[in-house]
């Protein structure tokens, strides 16, 4: 499906804005998922660098958030819709702004909703993908109430990341 020189681009409804992820790097690439390790574009105190898996099916990316010092600040999901465009080879990230973070303590945070719920009522959402993300929410929840989160981590895992 996606060429080794695919481009990556990160779309965002609040705020507005769509970044080309240029120096993402590419480790894995399939049907099913697409593996990345980068930077962070705008430097950060908290974390400075991670990993993410992109699944193309669920609609979901899966991080890793990195500390200066190689220690994991947190996983973070980003609910997510996926727009391919074969003639240019990029695929475009929209983030659907329903985020949730677990921290290597066990605990869990979903934030954002009232974003998803802003974007609704300003028309920067359709009703309709916003019925999607929040069932692609419920399906990965219901991974992490089920304790099989490690599924979702085990590519990075098995890549060293």
């Amino acid at each position: 499906m996606f060429t080794e020189d695919l481009k990556l681009y990160r779309k965002r409804i609040i705020p507005a804005e769509c970044k080309f992820l240029k120096d993402d790097v590419i480790v894995r690439s399939d049907d099913e998922m697409i593996v990345t390790t980068w930077n962070t574009l705008n430097p950060k105190m908290e974390f400075s660098h991670g990993c993410s898996i992109y699944y193309l099916k669920q609609g979901f990316k899966v991080s890793k958030f990195y500390r200066h010092d190689n220690s994991l600040l947190y996983w973070y999901c980003d609910i997510v819709d996926y727009d391919f465009n074969e003639a240019e080879n990029s695929l475009t990230v929209t983030d659907l702004l329903a985020d949730v973070l677990i921290f290597p303590d066990g605990h869990m945070k979903v934030v954002d909703l009232d974003e998803m719920a802003e974007a609704l009522d300003k028309g920067l959402i359709t009703p309709q993908l916003l019925s999607e993300a929040l069932r692609r929410l419920n399906e990965l929840l219901t991974i992490i109430y089920r304790d099989r989160f490690d599924r979702l981590q085990s590519p990075l895992e098995q890549l060293g990341l």
